[in-house]
């Protein structure tokens, strides 16, 4: 957990910045907004043509994985052009601004503290998981089909055998690594043992 210190040093760079700044932080906050509202319009807006253009059936359970797939991709190219290469031009500008202020100022704003791990670190796990899932309904040979077909049964057997896949994946290579640990501090240890020298009394 962040500590009050770095919590009152957060809230101090943010008033600091906020006094000197305002006019820039305006801008940003007006930019967030409109690429937040932009990413919604881009969204419903792909919604409506891959129904229209027979991308994705219009009943979700007629949906099948390939389906899933074809529209989370496209969905993202899209957002990434229409609205992330905007904010990415916007970003490099804001940038350049920042660089050219004074060094002793930005030493100033203490924005954040310590950043947590946790929820970066489970998101990825999320994806991984999903595309292991991906790979094991392509290898079944059910990509086209419904996914209200599915059986819960089946749902729960792919999870169960993703989890495997993983510990298999990641265990056997863990296991060799600690054999091959010990089996080294195994043998590190005779060598040190017999360069000692006996003092006699």
């Amino acid at each position: 957990m962040m500590s009050e210190t770095e919590s009152e040093n957060g809230h101090r760079g943010w008033k600091g910045f906020l006094r000197k700044h305002w006019k820039m932080a305006a801008l940003f906050v007006a930019g967030a907004v409109l690429a937040f509202v932009g990413s919604i319009i881009v969204f419903l807006w792909f919604v409506g043509d891959a129904q229209s253009t027979a991308m994705v059936p219009r009943t979700l359970g007629l949906w099948t994985m390939g389906n899933m797939v074809t529209f989370t991709l496209h969905l993202i190219l899209w957002e990434l052009i229409l609205i992330g290469i905007p904010v990415g031009i916007a970003a490099v500008a804001g940038w350049q601004w920042w660089k050219r202020l004074p060094d002793e100022e930005k030493e100033e704003y203490r924005f954040f503290g310590k950043s947590s791990r946790t929820t970066s670190g489970g998101s990825g796990v999320s994806v991984l998981f999903f595309i292991a899932f991906c790979i094991k309904v392509f290898i079944d040979g059910n990509w086209d089909v419904a996914v209200a077909t599915w059986t819960l049964e089946y749902v729960v057997s792919s999870m169960i055998t993703i989890l495997i896949w993983t510990a298999i994946i990641f265990g056997i290579p863990a296991v060799i690594g600690v054999i091959w640990w010990i089996t080294h501090e195994m043998k590190k240890k005779p060598a040190n043992e017999s360069n000692q020298t006996t003092i006699p009394p």
